[in-house]
């Protein structure tokens, strides 16, 4: 027997689809004024940096580049490369043994500074000052007549002392290397003074966070404020009580970092609190790039960077025309489809995914403003496969409210009823489809998660398009004259449902 229950129909659907549209203005209204006016492409659709690091072998040192140390510096550059954002960039190593290999490929303009700073050592030591001097002085204390030894410095370092240049660039590569348990001869950063420096007392692995800041009331400028954990609080205490008291300039201590003293600061008091500062003339970019660098640690080996190319965006142009050209046959044929099986009802689907291609594109172009995402190939072919996700939730909901009509339900009652039972239905669906993006994006590397990536945000943008836009729109049809009628091209038809039309028959008596 047909039922003709009605079902609560939903209140004010041309409400609904109203604040939909003005959120996606309102998006594009923020890209707009915030200058997010094209998508960013990824390496392989717009060229950039691909370098090659190759790790420093000293003599008789061979044995520390093992495989484990490599992975290790891997997943630290992969790190580093992360924190600056949905970038798409890929760091992997490549060959065997000694002669292994990282690459990492940054997309766009900046992969330069990129990698210069996920190639840092980062190798942070806080030692007291024993010997302070002029870039080129050749004795310790500047007379050459003298021969005593400083109290405390070593005979092999008043040599290197002698010997080192510090006015020379070659002098001031930096690179770490340098054994915290031992003296050493260290140049500052702008080649103007040499130190002989005494061991390690306080190394990067004490640090607990490290975050860049400016001084808002002095002529510091920026500054890279650090936090020691406990154990790092309490030697940083131990180290500043012992030397607050001596004359200078022992009463310093040298903030070395990759071998290089970026400052050494006089101690006034003891600092007993745990917190830190590292001052040296940083523009904005050094202080960010090396507070982000610290977070992470340091590499367990030095690096010596190789060879450096620029990636043509010339094959990216060919991908990515192909990509969209995909893109747009794929959704002509899902609105062909739409249209021809569906037939008035088809509109509604294609409303809906120009709807969700305004949305994905707008959100594409904030997020690449906001967190630096890029999009690639993979991407691409992410948003490709939501395509058929998004044309899932219509079939499912269309299907469900044919079938209602079917049972015997009018139009209007059969639009809530069958969205009651269908939208379950979608949820489950996309549900499954984010689990697998989140998966793939937490757990593979490179292009995979951008495709993890956009495959997630289209999956979003679906449960969002299809509650409310398609939802309110075919409710407010379905109180159409056109489609109650059953018109043949409303989709809605005896012909379009499959129902046999009624046939009317006369009993003939005898």
């Amino acid at each position: 027997m047909s039922s003709n229950t009605s079902v609560k129909t939903t209140a004010r659907p041309g409400r609904t689809i109203a604040i939909l549209l003005v959120s996606i203005i309102a998006l594009f209204a923020i890209a707009f004024v915030q200058g997010a006016s094209a998508v960013k492409l990824g390496l392989d659709l717009r060229g950039g940096t691909s370098v090659t690091l190759q790790p420093r072998i000293a003599a008789g040192e061979s044995g520390k580049v093992t495989s484990e140390a490599i992975d290790q510096a891997v997943s630290i550059i992969r790190q580093r490369v992360n924190s600056l954002g949905v970038a798409e960039s890929e760091v992997s190593s490549q060959g065997s043994g000694v002669n292994r290999q990282i690459v990492i490929s940054v997309p766009g303009d900046t992969g330069r500074r990129v990698v210069e700073l996920v190639g840092q050592t980062a190798e942070l030591r806080f030692r007291q000052v024993l010997v302070e001097g002029a870039a080129n002085a050749t004795s310790l204390t500047g007379d050459t007549a003298t021969t005593t030894l400083p109290a405390g410095v070593t005979a092999e370092a008043a040599a290197k002392f002698a010997t080192l240049d510090c006015s020379l660039a070659t002098s001031r590569q930096a690179g770490g290397g340098d054994d915290a348990n031992a003296q050493i001869v260290a140049c500052d950063r702008a080649g103007a003074s040499k130190y002989v420096l005494s061991n390690a007392e306080v190394v990067g692995r004490d640090v607990s966070k490290a975050t860049a800041a400016i001084d808002q009331q002095g002529a510091a400028g920026w500054y890279v404020s650090l936090s020691f954990n406990n154990d790092g609080t309490k030697k940083f205490g131990e180290i500043t009580t012992r030397v607050v008291s001596l004359p200078t300039p022992q009463n310093q201590v040298a903030i070395v970092l990759d071998g290089l003293v970026v400052s050494a600061p006089r101690i006034n008091e003891a600092i007993v609190s745990g917190n830190a500062q590292i001052t040296g003339s940083f523009s904005q970019a050094e202080a960010q790039d090396l507070a982000n660098v610290l977070k992470y640690g340091a590499l367990p080996l030095a690096f010596d960077r190789g060879e450096v190319q620029q990636v043509s965006p010339t094959l990216g142009a060919d991908q990515l025309r192909a990509g969209l050209l995909a893109g747009y046959l794929g959704l002509f044929l899902v609105v062909v489809y739409s249209m021809l099986y569906y037939r008035g009802l088809g509109l509604v689907s294609v409303g809906s995914l120009g709807v969700a291609a305004a949305l994905v594109y707008v959100l594409f172009l904030l997020l690449g403003h906001w967190i630096g995402f890029t999009l690639t190939l993979a991407g691409i072919a992410g948003a490709i496969v939501s395509i058929g996700i998004t044309a899932d939730s219509f079939i499912v909901y269309f299907e469900r409210l044919r079938d209602e009509v079917r049972e015997g339900r009018s139009l209007r009652s059969a639009v809530e009823s069958g969205w009651l039972r269908a939208r379950h239905t979608i949820i489950v669906a996309d549900l499954v489809s984010l689990i697998a993006a989140v998966l793939l994006y937490f757990f593979a590397v490179g292009g995979v998660r951008g495709f993890a990536f956009t495959l997630g945000l289209t999956t979003l943008v679906d449960l969002v398009v299809v509650f409310f836009f398609t939802k309110p729109l075919v409710t407010i049809m379905a109180s159409r004259k056109f489609f109650n009628s059953g018109s043949a091209i409303s989709g809605f038809s005896q012909k379009s449902l499959g129902i046999a039309p009624k046939t009317s028959t006369a009993k003939v008596g005898e």
